[in-house]
């Protein structure tokens, strides 16, 4: 075990009878407050022993219960102080390792098992998309809702690994593992195609003032303040409830590390975040259409012309249900496959479109789109093996004819693609959608749409709004980006809820207004500062009229992306070496 030394106050002290029978006698007053007090201070000395207990059991369910709890800290409940809790037992955990002759072992079990947790709980939303159809995919969902989490749990077990490496005493060891848990965060949200969901940075930004900040860092960037914040207080308290150094210097540290970056980021927020509404864009009126399609008919062949009919009806009707003739309504915004049939192959669909839009009216649906490989394919994508079928936005004109599209760039694992396809193909799986072969990929990099009446747009199909960076391609800047989605996958579950979070931070992040169409919910009108204009809540039917906000000035995410997390990397690294390599040159020259 390591001691404590001048170097390092807030390092581990060892805990037991011995040092309880150092400790000096406590003066009781009549009320029993020093009682109390003294009782407060053995619970918070004893805490980091018992965390690191060397029962292997003991550590790895205490782990699991603080990955698990940390979950609190993500939408939609926002409880960030619970990472107050759970960040220190990471660093008890990485202080005495279960082993110590293989601290590297011991570390990468204690990673694993804080991921698993808190993965297992932040994704249990995934088991709903497997029992919409029950009789064909029921079975896969005990596989689903664990060995995905448990295959993201290898990126925190080697976060671990990495913070071990470099684990040094002192308030130092934090910002290794802040530095350390970016780069774990920033690695899973890139490799192997990327899912960076509930990033620990979000923990701070349910506060609409701190996720301002999301513009000048971005998600990964404030992923380091978030553990350097949350990591320091009760570790350093912990450390310190006998020291006899002046309480000036115990509450320094946290001061420097919790409390002066989180109220430099409050002020930040204020300082950027104007109290008036954001400027509107004149002469565009939009109207979001959320139908509420129950998931188990989307893809019924019976239900087709209902569901088509639905968003019909429902686009010529206000925000009181009241039916109207769509005046001054420039565009009118369907969410994800809100035709579940091929648009362009049915002449009715688009009769119909045409004789929905006023002169001068578009709209932008989402819809499947099949590319022929040859003369005479048949227009089903479920028949289609020699034909690319697309996740699209289809753009329509007043008169039914296309006007532009995007087809869809990145991709659902398992939900829209088969990865390993030939030897999933023979163990008889499909992917969700239950399109053969999967969907194609659209052509990289994203283009921006040029729609009449509006400026640029930034198309986003579903979760390709969860990837930081990557929302806009190019040097060619939009000034509105369209998020066309199905969350009627997930149910009444939490999934909705933290992915129309995640889509509110590229709002932030890139100082662009989004507009957002969910089939089941949350559809909404976010500003350019991500802070919510207009909604319409999960599992609601029917529609918001709103206006367009005009978009910020670059911000300095938008203009430098994930260089401003590697700079604070540096940074990070940079407090780390420097007072180290003082400290060392002063032992070298006192010896």
């Amino acid at each position: 075990m390591q001691r404590e030394s001048r170097s390092g106050a807030d390092a581990p002290r060892p805990s037991g009878a011995k040092q309880a029978s150092q400790a000096p006698p406590v003066e009781k007053h009549a009320d029993g407050g020093d009682d109390r007090q003294s009782w407060l201070s053995g619970q918070l000395r004893g805490l980091p022993s018992r965390v690191a207990s060397t029962h292997r059991w003991h550590r790895r369910g205490l782990a699991f219960a603080a990955g698990s709890l940390s979950v609190l800290a993500m939408a939609p409940f926002h409880f960030w102080p619970i990472l107050l809790l759970t960040f220190p037992v990471v660093v008890w955990l990485l202080d005495q390792p279960g082993s110590p002759n293989r601290p590297l072992q011991s570390a990468a079990y204690d990673g694993w098992w804080f991921g698993f947790g808190y993965f297992f709980f932040g994704l249990s939303w995934i088991g709903e998309a497997f029992l919409v159809e029950a009789h064909i995919f029921g079975w896969l969902l005990p596989f689903a809702v664990t060995l995905m989490p448990a295959g993201l749990a290898i990126f925190t077990a080697a976060t671990l690994v990495l913070a071990k490496t470099l684990w040094c005493p002192g308030p130092a060891r934090i910002v290794i593992l802040a530095i350390c848990v970016g780069l774990g965060e920033f690695a899973r949200g890139h490799l192997f195609t990327g899912f960076p969901w509930n990033v620990f940075g979000y923990a701070l930004t349910g506060d609409p003032v701190i996720m301002q900040s999301a513009a000048l860092f971005g998600i990964y960037g404030l992923t380091l303040w978030t553990v350097l914040i949350c990591g320091t207080p009760l570790v350093v308290l912990a450390a310190n409830t006998r020291s006899t150094r002046p309480m000036r210097e115990i509450l320094l540290p946290i001061g420097c590390l919790s409390v002066a970056p989180l109220a430099g980021l409050y002020a930040y927020g204020l300082a950027v975040l104007p109290s008036d509404p954001a400027a509107m864009v004149a002469g565009v009126k939009l109207r979001i259409v959320q139908p509420s399609v129950p998931q188990r008919h989307k893809w019924a062949r019976e239900k087709q012309g209902e569901i088509f009919n639905d968003h019909l009806v429902l686009s010529r009707q206000n925000q009181k249900g009241e039916r109207d003739d769509m005046a001054g309504i420039t565009h009118v915004v369907w969410p994800e496959a809100a035709m579940p049939f091929l648009p362009l192959a049915t002449p009715r669909a688009l009769i119909a479109i045409s004789d929905l839009l006023p002169d001068k009216t578009h709209l932008i649906t989402g819809a499947l789109r099949l590319e022929r490989s040859a003369p005479g394919d048949e227009v089903r994508p479920s028949v289609q093996p020699n034909s690319k079928v697309f996740n699209s936005i289809l753009v329509f004109g007043p008169d039914g004819g296309l006007t532009t599209l995007y087809d869809k760039l990145h991709l659902v694992p398992f939900g829209e693609y088969l990865p390993f396809k030939e030897t999933l193909d023979w163990l008889g799986l499909q992917a969700l959608t239950r399109i053969r072969g999967g969907f194609a990929v659209g052509p990289s990099p994203r283009p921006l749409l040029m729609i009449p009446g509006l400026p640029a747009i930034g198309p986003l199909i579903c979760y390709e709004a969860i990837f930081p960076a990557a929302v806009v391609h190019g040097s060619a800047r939009p000034g509105l980006l369209i998020n066309a989605t199905n969350d009627g996958w997930f149910g009444n579950t939490t999934g909705p809820y933290q992915h129309f979070h995640q889509s509110r931070l590229r709002a932030a992040e890139e100082g662009i207004p989004l507009v957002r169409a969910a089939n089941n919910g949350i559809s909404a009108l976010i500003d350019p500062y991500g802070r919510v204009l207009n909604s319409i809540g999960l599992n609601a039917r029917g529609v918001i009229d709103v206006e367009l906000p005009m978009p910020r000035a670059p911000t300095i995410y938008a203009r430098y992306g994930e260089y401003c997390f590697l700079f604070l990397v540096l940074f990070f690294a940079l407090a780390v070496i420097g007072p180290t390599s003082y400290s060392i040159m002063q032992r070298e020259s006192g010896s």
